[in-house]
């Protein structure tokens, strides 16, 4: 899913550069109301959620790999707009200090996986829990719809560059990713769990210490 150097064409690059910068100066303003909802332990546990998961890739081949994303685990527990924030520091830093994606392609890879990814997690999971009530599904379709749609994203950037062939490129990356998705969907659900279970405990522990010290 990460899309290392060379991959795509100057015009792509610079395209989905532009677009992702546009994105995340618009986001940031809308963040902060989220930001101020969350504690610093809840949103670093997202963030250690999300670098890890990406770090397990699976070759699929034309050039590309499959793993985990994670932005409907950022999207539930976070906000839309502080998911995208949250994720695109992680792909950045994965980008920069581990070299997954490369750097040029970083402005794609953040707008596949933090923008891309995080707006379907987002309508989805809205359109499914309203009409459902019920939030495992809608957190599991979410999930599962986040990373095909991501998927494509990569394999029309790919196919734009010339990289590969758009017929062989989507069939395959939407095979593997519709199997990941199962996946991702299942790990969704028991890590929003987890991460707002730990974090309640983590804050509770946080404030009996600081009351003892007053």
């Amino acid at each position: 899913m990460h899309i290392p150097n060379g991959f795509l064409d100057p015009v792509t690059a610079t395209t989905t550069a532009a677009a992702t910068g546009g994105m995340l100066v618009y986001g940031w303003n809308k963040v902060r109301q989220e930001m101020r909802q969350q504690s610093p332990i809840t949103l670093g546990l997202v963030a250690a959620f999300i670098f890890a998961a990406q770090m397990i890739n699976f070759a699929i081949g034309h050039h590309t790999s499959g793993h985990l994303i994670g932005a409907m685990v950022a999207v539930a527990v976070c906000g839309p707009w502080t998911a995208g924030i949250l994720m695109s520091a992680v792909l950045g830093v994965q980008s920069l200090f581990f070299h997954d994606g490369g750097t040029i392609a970083l402005g794609a890879n953040i707008f596949n996986m933090a923008i891309v990814a995080t707006a379907v997690s987002y309508m989805v999971y809205t359109a499914v829990m309203n009409k459902t009530g019920s939030r495992s599904i809608a957190m599991a379709t979410g999930a599962w719809l986040s990373v095909l749609a991501a998927s494509v994203a990569v394999a029309v950037e790919l196919a734009a560059s010339g990289t590969a062939s758009l017929a062989s490129v989507v069939p395959a990356m939407l095979g593997w990713h519709s199997l990941i998705g199962i996946g991702e969907a299942g790990i969704t659900i028991l890590s929003v769990s987890f991460i707002v279970k730990y974090a309640k405990e983590a804050e509770l522990k946080g404030q009996v210490k600081e009351y003892a010290q007053n």
